[in-house]
């Protein structure tokens, strides 16, 4: 695998259509917006939406969401302690060690980074030191791993409308012992959507911490393919086939390590304005890009 050698910088531009792209857990699943009527993706969705494209494309992956659990480990601990190198180098208390092994077996983690941050439990005679088991938790392990690909969350151009609507099932999810034909008040509910939103997320991959971690021009591409197909075998009730789309994906590639421009220069060269008052489809933006001597993006389309 070859060493990255460029920095890279990237954007993805991205319409919601009648969908919720992330809700707010603690605002009723409601998408998330910012007191400036911004819709908002978070950066932990945006790499959750990575990771699964990863997955999909037959790359190990540290972070597996349960309903995508490949290896059957139920948690993030099980799946350390199942990578027999990694968790050698954790016991021998060898953090160089295990960061090799880390990066090395999953991609998110030499991508991303990843704080493997475990408790060490140990066993007592003293039963004023332990707890009811037994067991007392003596200092464990922390070994941090800073990846090189950062992500910005992703903010809409427009201030988005949120349609609210009230929902009810046709069947209880419990029999009320009471009554068994009356209806349980867990059959009303509420799901929301964004009507239109363009959003647009920003990104770059730093060569000085690639080098740390292994991540490779290969790597790159991956990432580039994953966030092209952001949405594929995205599907659900709340975002349905077709409602979520990558528009277009800037890819800067600058001629060394560095970089020629700051990525907060490479970023404001993308400007995207609304052509109508009530945006209601991509084409309804308008995209300039500034040129900056000797960087110029790969263009693509999304699917």
């Amino acid at each position: 695998m070859s060493v990255l050698e460029n920095k890279i910088d990237f954007a993805v531009i991205l319409s919601v259509t009648n969908a919720n792209p992330n809700g707010d857990p603690l605002n009723g699943n409601c998408p998330r917006e910012t007191y400036d009527g911004l819709g908002e993706i978070s950066d932990v969705c945006i790499k959750r939406k990575i990771r699964n494209r990863l997955q999909d494309m037959g790359q190990c992956v540290f972070v597996q969401s349960d309903d995508r659990s490949e290896d059957g480990c139920k948690s993030l601990k099980d799946r350390a302690d199942a990578h027999k190198p990694f968790a050698a180098a954790v016991k021998k208390k060898d953090s160089d060690k295990a960061r090799e092994e880390a990066c090395s077996k999953w991609i998110d983690v030499r991508s991303f980074g990843q704080v493997f941050a475990f408790a060490k439990e140990t066993r007592s005679k003293n039963k004023e030191e332990s707890n009811d088991s037994g067991k007392i938790k003596s200092s464990g392990v922390s070994i941090p791993v800073r990846g090189p690909v950062s992500i910005h969350p992703a903010f809409s151009v427009s201030p988005i409308n949120i349609t609210s609507l009230q929902i009810t099932k046709s069947v209880n999810s419990e029999t009320n012992p009471k009554n068994t034909n009356e209806k349980s008040s867990d059959t009303m509910g509420m799901k929301h959507r964004v009507d239109f939103g363009l959003y647009v997320a920003y990104g770059s991959i730093n060569c000085q911490l690639a080098e740390k971690t292994g991540f490779s021009e290969e790597d790159a591409e991956l990432i580039k393919e994953a966030l092209r197909t952001l949405f594929k075998n995205d599907a659900s009730s709340a975002r349905p086939d077709g409602s979520m789309e990558v528009c277009k994906l800037y890819w800067w590639k600058h001629n060394c390590k560095s970089g020629q421009y700051s990525s907060a220069k490479v970023h404001r060269s993308l400007q995207i304005a609304p052509k109508t008052d009530i945006p209601k489809s991509f084409s309804d933006y308008e995209i300039t890009l500034t040129e900056l001597k000797d960087l110029q993006p790969e263009i693509l389309d999304g699917v």
